[in-house]
């Protein structure tokens, strides 16, 4: 029975197995030092079967170890050791005993042992001592070291044994090739497989069939450097100038030519402010005083700090190291003449705009802003501002909707609260399709026998799913009118906004000209239990926070019911719990979709 494998370290972990007596540790003792001879830095983890000892009886570390001490570290200027007292009933685990490597010192971990794990293996195969196969029951084996003797399947990598130079070899292409396995992110993307074609959709499946749908916006206007705040570039800013526009210096301090000698006095002959400049060529010996900014002498390479000068009596002599070209910024090194700036289907903001301002541009082309038409349905709700009726609620999800459209750039038409009748549904439809680029309703998409989007949009328009894999948010109603797309968004508040930011945001940033964005995705530790149910896709509100561990994690919010408004504006992120998981334990990794970019 083979037992699942993670490699949990950025390095790659390959293990040596066969049946005792094949000769394995002979094998690894002539290897190490052929690897080491090649410069691999190497980690060892070597599964014992038997009660081992490392330390010697007598030795102040072996009598504190038994006095009690669950952990000893015993260290020298030449080594350090840490023995650990951690009786199991079964065997060690790999994947703890591998987070025990100080990873950023070595290339591989060799492991010898472990051969009932899944993890890519060598099988160490001697024909004289008539024992089976190890490869045909397990498919992480990448090669066979064996003897001439040895008869294998013309598709296994063979090896020599004997030949430890061959092994080395295979070593070390394994170190080359080696690629960490990709990150199993909640939502990320498929493989490129056929979408489910059923009524019900995961939450990635969602994502993907409404971005097919989505035609990006083509039509472009100019526009002021002021006006860019959150448009999307039309086309490459291919910068007019050099970034710097000319080599000078990153401090304040003095420019000169470098000397071989370490004590070389230099003659001042001048001083150069920021927006002025040297005329002349500076000789050996000669220096300039130059203020942050200001370009360089022609003849000077080199800038000390201020700091570091002692001038007197028209020379200047300078301490601390010395080196060619310290404190100078060379002209395009930041961003080259005819280079490109800024790609274009880029989003701009404060910093994008201040770069486009160093280049000098007055002006851009932009994509045109998506028009996003906004309505509420339900005779129950009510306009704030005006008296509540009995038995009725506040409209909140249009105001939510139309804030985080703005902030996505577009330009929203409020078509106000629509009521329950399949004719001013009807109407509220065509109307916002033929005003905008998406129409957005709230409410209005489960299976009540007043739950009229459904219906209406069959006959104005398509339907094309209205189910999704998720809490909060199952009902979401897709579909097109026209040339416009419809979302149906649930009529609780708190599934409103977890709907419009899992699957409208998406598509808007698509068609105002975004392209290959993808929800943000950061990893914290979670500090409270988490539940779910397998093949769901679970948002709950959480609050992260940077620890005394120099980690992020994060709590939940407290009580999750979808109309309770106040646990968004409590929290800071959603704490997304992927399909697999049922069950998270404090300490547990969980991926958190941070509110910055959008609430």
């Amino acid at each position: 029975m083979s037992i699942p494998f993670t490699n949990p370290l950025p390095i790659p972990v390959l293990g040596f197995c066969a049946y005792s007596g094949t000769g394995k540790t002979t094998l690894l003792k002539q290897l190490i030092p052929e690897l080491n001879r090649r410069g691999v830095r190497l980690a060892v983890i070597k599964h014992a079967h038997h009660n081992f000892d490392v330390d010697i009886p007598g030795k102040d570390s072996y009598e504190m170890r038994k006095a009690g001490a669950k952990q000893m570290l015993v260290a020298s200027h030449v080594r350090w050791a840490l023995m650990t007292e951690d009786a199991k009933d079964g065997d060690p685990e790999l994947p703890h005993l591998l987070k025990q490597i100080e990873a950023d010192k070595v290339d591989i971990v060799l492991v010898e042992g472990f051969k009932k794990l899944e993890l890519p293996k060598i099988e160490l195969h001697r024909a004289a001592h008539g024992k089976p196969f190890i490869h045909t029951h397990d498919d992480n084996i990448q090669a066979i070291a064996c003897c001439d003797d040895t008869e294998l399947p013309s598709e296994l990598r063979r090896l020599d044994i004997n030949n430890i130079e061959q092994i080395a070899d295979y070593v070390g292409e394994y170190i080359a090739t080696w690629q960490p396995c990709p990150v199993d992110l909640p939502m990320a993307p498929t493989c490129g497989c056929e979408l489910d074609t059923s009524t019900t959709l995961s939450v990635r499946q969602g994502i993907d069939k409404i971005l097919s749908y989505v035609k990006p916006v083509t039509a472009t206007e100019v526009v002021d450097l002021d006006e860019l705040e959150n448009r999307v570039l039309a086309s490459d800013a291919i910068s007019p100038v050099d970034v710097p526009q000319h080599t000078n210096s990153a401090m304040d301090g003095y420019a000169f030519k470098l000397s071989d000698s370490a004590d070389a006095s230099y003659k001042m002959v001048g001083e150069v402010m920021a927006g002025h400049a040297y005329n002349g060529t500076l000789q050996a010996g000669e220096a300039v005083r130059i203020m942050t900014g200001a370009p360089v002498p022609a003849g000077a390479d080199t800038i000390q700090l201020r700091e570091l000068a002692n001038e007197q009596d028209g020379a200047v002599r300078f301490e601390g190291e010395l080196s060619l070209g310290q404190h100078i910024r060379l002209a395009g090194e930041d961003i080259a003449q005819g280079a490109t700036a800024l790609a274009a289907h880029s989003r701009l903001h404060a910093a994008e705009q201040g770069l486009l301002a160093s280049l000098g541009f007055g002006e851009l082309p932009v994509f045109k802003r998506p028009k996003i038409a906004v309505f509420s349905t339900g005779d129950e709700v009510c306009q704030p501002g005006e008296p509540l009726k009995a038995n009725c609620i506040f409209d909140s999800n249009r105001y939510t909707i139309k804030s985080m459209a703005k902030k996505l750039g577009c330009e929203v038409i409020d078509l106000g609260i629509i009521q329950d009748s399949e004719a001013a549904l009807a109407q509220a439809l065509k109307d916002g399709a033929a005003q905008a680029d998406i129409v957005i309703s709230s409410g209005g998409v489960s299976v009540g026998d007043a739950d009229y989007i459904k219906t209406v949009l069959e006959q104005v328009g398509q339907i094309n799913f209205w189910r999704i894999n998720m809490r909060p948010g199952r009902p979401l109603a897709f579909g097109q009118i026209d040339d416009s797309l419809f979302f149906g968004l649930p009529g609780n508040p708190v599934a409103v906004m977890v709907s419009f930011l899992q699957f409208v945001q998406p598509a808007i940033r698509k068609l105002a000209g975004e392209q290959n964005w993808s929800h943000t995705m950061v990893p914290a530790i979670t500090d409270k239990p988490l539940r779910s149910r397998t093949g769901r896709t679970e948002f709950t509100r959480g609050v992260y926070h940077l620890a005394a561990d120099g980690k992020l994690h994060v709590t939940t919010t407290g009580a999750q019911g979808s109309g309770m408004l106040s646990s968004m504006v409590k929290g800071n992120c959603l704490i997304v719990i992927s399909e697999k998981d049922d069950q998270l334990n404090p300490g547990d990794t969980v991926y958190i979709q941070p509110f910055a970019d959008l609430l």
